[in-house]
């Protein structure tokens, strides 16, 4: 290990201070370098995955071997470049802030920092410890997704850096996540001179964001949003085209085949108008289930041995350990920083958590 001393809040500072909005792949490998140099510093045997449009992966690993614990990280934002001119990096009695402070650069910060208390007491285990940073969770991991579920089967615990929730609980549930896209098509014709001859789409898509909407099922954790709506050219002209966009989430894998089966079905209402719908669940459920229940006890008498005491909850967002999950191999999420205000201009961390969580995720990786 080149560097004995280790700097978690000039680190996070470093990394927050690279904006990293996700589809500049230029702006998420230059976070990219400073973790695979950070990576290097504590002895990782390092590859660079190549992506032609995204960021590149860092993908680090202490040791070989197959069983090892897999942790997963993201270096992509949802804040442009320009963002820490109106929203610096900085701290304030017991919270720093900063936009992707704490969703989830913190979480980066949390493992290197892991590993180096390891590699200084001389404790890394013999078992394998791979890290993978991503740079496209933010907008859905299609170019990871394949890497992060090749590791894990590989692997047996992975361990989700993404945020814990404000009270600093672990994420033992979390929604499945999904996006359709419905387009009506209709005829325009002029509004004043021809108004019978045309298919109102705005018109028709009002039916369908009724019918959509009311797929809704609150008593199974089941919501569809319908977030965005396009349509029309000008007020005079009756809209020859309309286009929505829904978000849904759902707790069990039955309510998204409902859901799916549901909005593949839907017809047009007003005649002379077509309805056509693609997309679908983008993230599966990761449901609280005996694997899970099984995973949290573990963990929590692995923390009680170093006078911490879990809590769990769950989130109606997505992660990468979405993926794990139904792989049927031991998941835990919520391990990086906690705070509150992620996405936002409020997004903080609790400082100490920095360390707190460091402690902790050494110990997983160690006693496992």
């Amino acid at each position: 290990m080149k560097n004995m001393n280790f700097d978690s809040l000039n680190l996070l500072r470093k990394l927050v201070e690279t904006e990293s909005p996700s589809h500049d792949k230029s702006a998420v490998d230059k976070v990219g370098l400073l973790v695979a140099e950070e990576c290097r510093q504590l002895d990782a045997d390092l590859n660079i995955v190549e992506q032609p449009e995204l960021g590149n992966h860092i993908l680090a690993r202490w040791g070989k071997g197959q069983n090892g614990v897999l942790l997963l990280h993201h270096m992509d934002t949802v804040f442009p470049l320009g963002t820490l001119e109106k929203m610096p990096f900085y701290q304030k009695e017991d919270k720093t802030y900063g936009p992707g402070v704490l969703d989830m650069k913190g979480g980066i910060v949390i493992t290197l920092s892991a590993i180096h208390r390891l590699l200084a007491e001389k404790q890394m285990p013999v078992r394998p410890v791979t890290a993978l940073f991503t740079s496209d969770e933010e907008i859905g991991s299609d170019s990871s997704r394949a890497l992060i579920e090749d590791l894990a089967r590989e692997s047996a615990l992975v361990l989700v850096l993404e945020s814990g929730l404000v009270d600093s609980a672990l994420k033992v549930w979390r929604k499945g996540v999904g996006e359709f896209h419905v387009k009506v098509q209709g005829r325009a014709s002029h509004a004043g001179g021809a108004h019978e001859d045309g298919r109102n789409a705005i018109q028709e898509m009002a039916h369908q964001v009724l019918a959509i909407q009311s797929m809704t099922d609150y008593g199974k954790g089941t919501t569809l949003n319908v977030g965005m709506i396009k349509g029309g050219t000008a007020s005079n002209v009756v809209p020859a085209e309309c286009e929505s966009f829904v978000d849904y989430r759902v707790l069990v894998s039955e309510e998204a085949d409902r859901v799916d089966k549901a909005m593949k079905s839907l017809k047009p209402v007003t005649p002379g108008t077509s309805v056509s719908v693609t997309g679908g669940l983008n993230r599966p459920p990761m449901p609280n289930d005996n694997m899970m229940k099984k995973t949290f006890d573990k963990a929590s008498r692995i923390a009680a041995e170093i006078g911490m005491s879990l809590k769990s909850g769950g989130s109606g967002g997505g992660s990468d350990a979405n993926f794990v999950a139904p792989l049927g191999i031991p998941v835990l999420d919520g391990l990086g920083t906690f705070g509150e205000g992620y996405h936002s201009e409020r997004e903080y961390i609790f400082t100490e958590s920095l360390n707190s969580r460091s402690e902790l995720v050494a110990a997983l990786i160690n006693h496992w």
